[in-house]
């Protein structure tokens, strides 16, 4: 049986779209593989790793009628990626294996058995289920997810919580040094839902989400998210725990505030990190009326001294900062401007956008 027949280019982006969270090498084989499933003239992709599953329904021409297998993900891939885009390929079912021809190229692939591919779960009660334009939810990711914790022993910061309430959806990540925070607008009321999605979904979601104008369905439950979107739907495990209260970690009322252009300052903060320590990525901020002086220096007594004019009369403080966890913030913003606002050398930063209350970035100051 013809299982598929397409171009070597729309056979490759349906299998790459699944086969992200998938493992080369893994302590169960079958978890290695694509789960095939042909239904008339249908086909379904699945791939799973036990804590996400991804399904995608694509049409690809060949024999109709029903059909199930796995096979090797990566390998499949691999040899596809070897072919000419618009070389026209197929795959073929002999006997528990499965046959990839293209031109005059043959590979003979061997196959395990559908029934043994573990399918996640899906939990039973969802809650309502809500929607945002992809773009919208890929910027909200961008502007938080470099703030969420690698491999940390509390758990929950590995990853970003999602808050829906009412006609708001806001994300927040953070690893305990800093803080980001970012939102944006729903089209329906919904009731309060709160989720931990963890770090690899977080991932996942970035390399797949598009600019494209279609929206993004979620449903949440109490142990499982839920992402539906252009013909693909996206089960994953949440991570438990309890998120620190971002409300209480964001300062308020700062009074000395500063309004200055992004990129500039940014390229300030990259000039002065080159003499920081590897292990001690620390710059210090003097600010003072109409100056911000961005100073760093590092074991072979070398430092590093910039100057940027600034729209300033508040009071004249020096704070230290970790300048990495400074321009990751001002490298996944877009906009021109940049806020800064400051109590003391010793209370955390609040960066923002100006007129825009839909970002916030806070970053503890660090001694130097």
């Amino acid at each position: 049986m013809i299982v598929l027949k397409a171009t070597q280019d729309k056979v490759l982006s349906v299998l790459q779209s699944v086969a992200g969270i998938v493992e080369r090498r893994h302590t169960l084989p079958i978890l290695a593989n694509v789960l095939i499933r042909k239904n008339g003239a249908q086909l379904q992709l699945t791939t799973s790793d036990l804590e996400i599953q991804i399904r995608t329904t694509a049409e690809l021409d060949g024999d109709s009628g029903d059909f199930t297998t796995t096979v090797g993900a990566r390998k499949l891939i691999d040899i596809l990626r070897s072919m000419p885009s618009d070389q026209t390929v197929s795959l073929e079912s002999a006997q528990n294996k499965l046959i990839l021809k293209g031109g005059k190229s043959r590979f003979t692939l061997q196959t395990l058995p559908a029934e043994d591919f573990p399918l996640v779960q899906e939990a039973a009660n969802f809650g309502p289920s809500f929607s945002v334009p992809q773009k919208v939810l890929k910027e909200l990711l961008n502007q938080v997810s470099f703030a969420m914790a690698v491999h940390d022993i509390r758990y929950y910061l590995n990853g970003i919580l999602f808050v829906a309430e009412g006609k708001q959806l806001s994300l927040v990540a953070t690893d305990g040094h800093r803080l980001a925070f970012s939102s944006a607008t729903l089209d329906v009321e919904v009731p309060r839902q709160e989720v931990i999605l963890p770090r690899k979904t977080v991932l996942e979601m970035q390399r797949l989400l598009s600019d494209k104008v279609g929206a993004i369905e979620m449903q949440f439950a109490a142990n499982q998210a839920k992402f539906s979107f252009e013909g693909m739907e996206f089960v994953t495990k949440l991570v438990e725990g309890k998120f620190p209260d971002y409300n209480r970690v964001i300062p308020k009322n700062h009074k000395n505030i500063i309004t200055l252009g992004r990129v500039p300052l940014l390229a300030s903060l990259q000039r002065t990190a080159i003499l920081t320590s590897e292990k001690f990525k620390g710059v210090r901020l003097n600010i003072e009326p109409g100056t911000l002086r961005v100073a760093s220096n590092n074991a072979e007594q070398e430092e590093a001294v910039d100057e940027l004019d600034i729209d300033y009369a508040g009071d004249a403080i020096e704070i230290g900062f970790n300048v990495t966890y400074l321009i990751d913030a001002l490298t996944n913003m877009a906009q021109d401007m940049v806020k800064i606002e400051l109590a003391d050398s010793n209370s955390s930063a609040l960066l923002t956008i100006p007129d825009n209350a839909t970002f916030k970035y806070v970053v503890m100051p660090m001694r130097i």
